[in-house]
């Protein structure tokens, strides 16, 4: 089989996707560009020069054929576990950095648990302190519901009521590529693979997606914040994005990605 590119097939894989993205919006990442998908397939596949949105953007399908990344890595885990059920306290490095970045751009949509308890927990547990507020967390529920209810409706269930047995939406991290980094502030680019199931009997399906993210070391630990990504946002001005491409595609390597391998 030759490649195929795609878009986003369903309302119910932005979700997951853009669980990150529609936080960062509401603490005016977002502001910053014009949009959040505003790539082509084709261009995010051959890497359109960048007035980056920090949102999830073109998708595209894999090559059978299997290339080894040049670069792995290992990230570190945070020590604990805080009271929203979030990794914490990641070491201070580079690394430590992204693997928070990673931690806050997996979700897990399946059963009694929603997309507004995903948003609201990444939320809390790592945006920074600047750019939290009582507003901000009420928008991002009130959001969370509508996605709630559109993805209700799209697998067949009532509102309120739990995902269909064996259905699920989930985001993973399978790579990124620095930006720019100190030992306080790291920016980077995110790529993710994004998988739906609508039930026990259906097919999963899956895409890939392209994030900006900036973080900085805040109260002994790194968070996500909005003065982090505008500096990224402004450092990725003009250059190439790095392509929409997953692992094992020889454009990963050409495009720079790091690979995630298990967490150490």
């Amino acid at each position: 089989m030759g490649r195929t590119r795609g878009t986003w097939n369903t309302k119910g894989m932005w979700l997951a996707g853009g669980v990150l993205a529609a936080v960062l919006a509401l603490t005016g990442y977002a502001v910053l560009s014009g949009d959040d998908g505003g790539d082509t397939p084709a261009a995010g596949k051959g890497g359109a020069s960048a007035s980056a949105s920090p949102g999830p953007s073109a998708t595209y399908a894999p090559p059978d054929d299997w290339t080894e990344p040049n670069s792995w890595a290992a990230l570190p885990r945070g020590k604990r576990t805080d009271d929203h059920g979030s990794q914490v306290g990641f070491p201070k490095t580079t690394e430590g950095a992204v693997a928070m970045m990673l931690a806050a751009n997996t979700t897990d949509i399946e059963g009694t648990k929603t997309n507004t308890d995903e948003q609201l927990r990444i939320y809390r547990s790592y945006i920074g302190k600047a750019d939290q507020s009582s507003e901000n967390a009420e928008q991002i529920e009130l959001n969370g519901q509508q996605s709630d209810k559109a993805l209700a409706k799209q697998m067949g269930v009532a509102a309120g009521q739990p995902l269909p047995s064996g259905a699920y939406v989930r985001s993973t991290v399978v790579g990124y590529k620095i930006i720019k980094k100190s030992d306080t502030e790291v920016s980077a680019w995110l790529l993710s693979r994004v998988v739906q199931k609508n039930g026990e009997m259906a097919k999963e399906s899956g895409s890939y997606t392209r994030t900006l993210a900036g973080a900085q070391w805040e109260g002994g630990d790194w968070k996500l914040t909005g003065d982090a990504t505008a500096r990224a946002q402004q450092d990725v001005q003009g250059q190439a994005q790095p392509h929409i491409v997953a692992p094992g595609d020889a454009d990963f390597n050409s495009s720079g990605w790091t690979a995630i391998r298990q967490a150490s």
